[in-house]
């Protein structure tokens, strides 16, 4: 019972390291077929989009590629952060297609949904833009087309990851139009840079409107299901009179804003229409359709509209859009998670260190569980106490045929030291929330990418180069089930050595912050359990808890003479 006790608070640790995308799955992208994969080569070579002739434009935040002839955003590299996996290079979030194909693109469209503009090409005057001030325009103009006038803008702002693309137009015709505009995020399901089984988060679509009051996102996979079927199932709000549609990955988020947090709401005059779905080149789309309005002959009008595009900064997140600090995808635990970045924020305001604002949270939270913890090693030590008298049950049923009785003396003597045997389990399984709420805290926290601690660690969101703090984890682990009562079983005793070891090997390829968390948690949790052993072992010797000769129990629980 003892072993099968501690096996089960190892488990539930990996539950809460591992075993959340096996109980929750977060869905993935369905394997490609044959033309599928044929196209995707064909992609990294030559993109979908076409060649691109490209204006460049340079902030302190960003490089951004704009394609002159369509006027799409076909590339975007942040300087203020390092590629994932060469840290002598920029990060890319962009890409028209080498290898990775992600933009944005933004179009006028009739009542039908129609591009306004099928077959024209935009020209700029100037190629190529550098900030100098606040900010930059960059305006791209086509040829009249059909009785109308049309010029693109993008404005970008120095120390912003937020754009506006702005459409002027005015109509030349003798008669109205109806002009309407459709936003979208367009990239392929190919995994970030970087991705493995220790480091994987939702890659795909999202979707937040107040209409559903709910974040929402659209699996690739469901996407592919409905490509397939020729309808339209997959689960999202088609509606919206507000919100956010776009896609994230691990640290980052590109979105069209329909509602900016102060700016005029897209969709405040008329109901907009959201549109995820697999293309039929094989990409995918993310985005909005803004019902047309109608234009008199001779006038013009302005459609504006926000991108962001960037890292998921929550203090930056909370600034563009209500609820858009939700693209940091906490799942399920986010009840928990966001009030601890919260915390772990106040704390980093304080001591200037991610790494030292990290350790004050884990001691913060390990203060605020203590009671359920001390519950938790306190029955434990009763298990410890116990042992012996646990010994000399099982010596006086060793045949299989006794197991019944076995279980039945066990369970009494449970009974009379007032011992629950899960008493160590339940309290960890409530904490269990907390302790996932932190794991994906940590790990979403780009907050952390490129945050040095302290010596040898210079960025907590990389593995610990040395793994010094891998072996400490391990260290510890394995000191901590010295602490517990010891099976009494030579395999199990072996497989309670091993398995530490086990259990350590996944934090070589956790992030540094992650395990710096971990590793404090532990020091802490020995300590508490050394003290409460201790008291334990102080309440036998004053003859408190009394304790049976190994060899052999008798009725009365007392000691043989």
């Amino acid at each position: 019972m003892d072993f099968k006790r501690m096996l089960t608070v190892f488990a539930l640790s990996a539950l809460i390291l591992i075993g959340w995308e096996a109980l929750f799955p977060t869905p993935k992208a369905q394997p490609q077929t044959t033309s599928q994969q044929t196209a995707s080569v064909q992609a990294a070579t030559s993109s979908p989009l076409g060649e691109t002739t490209p204006i460049t434009v340079q902030t302190n935040a960003l490089d951004a590629i704009i394609d002159e002839k369509s006027g799409d955003l076909r590339g975007l590299t942040l300087r203020q952060y390092n590629a994932t996996t060469d840290e002598s290079k920029n990060f890319v979030l962009l890409s028209d297609g080498k290898p990775l194909t992600y933009i944005a693109q933004s179009q006028l469209i009739d009542e039908n949904g129609k591009n306004l503009l099928d077959g024209v090409s935009f020209t700029a005057a100037q190629k190529k833009h550098t900030v100098q001030g606040d900010k930059v325009e960059v305006r791209l103009s086509a040829p009249e087309h059909n009785g109308l006038q049309v010029d693109k803008v993008y404005t970008f702002n120095q120390d912003s990851y937020l754009m506006n693309v702005r459409f002027d137009v005015k109509n030349t015709g003798s008669s109205a139009r109806k002009i309407g505009t459709s936003y979208n995020i367009v990239r392929d399901n190919s995994a970030p840079e970087g991705e493995g089984w220790f480091m994987h988060s939702y890659n795909g679509p999202v979707v937040y409107t107040p209409d559903s009051g709910e974040f929402e996102k659209v699996p690739y996979g469901d996407l592919d299901d409905d490509f397939q079927s020729g309808k339209s199932e997959a689960e999202y709000q088609r509606k919206a009179t507000g919100g956010y549609v776009g896609m994230i990955q691990h640290y980052f988020v590109s979105s069209w804003i329909m509602q900016p947090e102060n700016g005029e709401n897209l969709c405040a005059n008329n109901i907009c229409t959201i549109d995820i779905k697999r293309r039929n080149d094989n990409l995918y789309s993310a985005g909005v359709n803004v019902p047309a309005t109608e234009l008199a002959a001779g006038s013009s009008q302005t459609f504006s509209a926000n991108l962001y595009a960037g890292p998921q900064v929550t203090r930056i997140l909370e600034t563009v859009s209500p609820e858009f600090e939700l693209t940091k995808d906490y799942g399920r635990v986010h009840i928990f998670a966001a009030p601890l970045f919260a915390l772990l924020n106040w704390l980093h305001g304080l001591v200037g260190n991610w790494g030292w604002a990290i350790i004050l949270l884990t001691v913060i939270v390990k203060a605020v569980l203590y009671p359920l913890n001390d519950k938790a090693y306190k029955s434990m030590a009763k298990m410890r106490a116990v042992a012996p008298k646990l010994e000399a049950i099982k010596k006086k049923y060793p045949n299989p045929e006794d197991r019944m009785a076995l279980q039945q003396a066990m369970m009494q003597l449970y009974r009379d030291e007032k011992i629950n045997p899960l008493g160590g389990c339940l309290p960890m399984l409530v904490q269990m929330p907390i302790f996932i709420g932190l794991y994906w805290m940590i790990f979403l926290s780009v907050e952390l990418r490129q945050a040095p601690w302290l010596g040898w660690i210079s960025d907590l969101s990389r593995p610990d180069p040395f793994f010094i703090l891998p072996i400490l984890m391990a260290a510890t682990m394995w000191f901590q089930t010295t602490l517990n009562p010891p099976p009494t079983d030579p395999m199990q005793a072996q497989m309670m050595k091993i398995m530490p070891l086990m259990f350590s090997i996944m934090f070589f390829f956790f992030p540094a912050g992650l395990v710096l968390y971990y590793v404090i948690n532990n020091i802490l949790t020995i300590a508490q359990q050394w003290h409460i052993n201790r008291q334990a072992k102080a309440a036998v010797a004053a003859g408190s808890v009394e304790i049976l000769d190994k060899s052999e129990p008798n009725k009365t629980g007392k000691k043989k003479k």
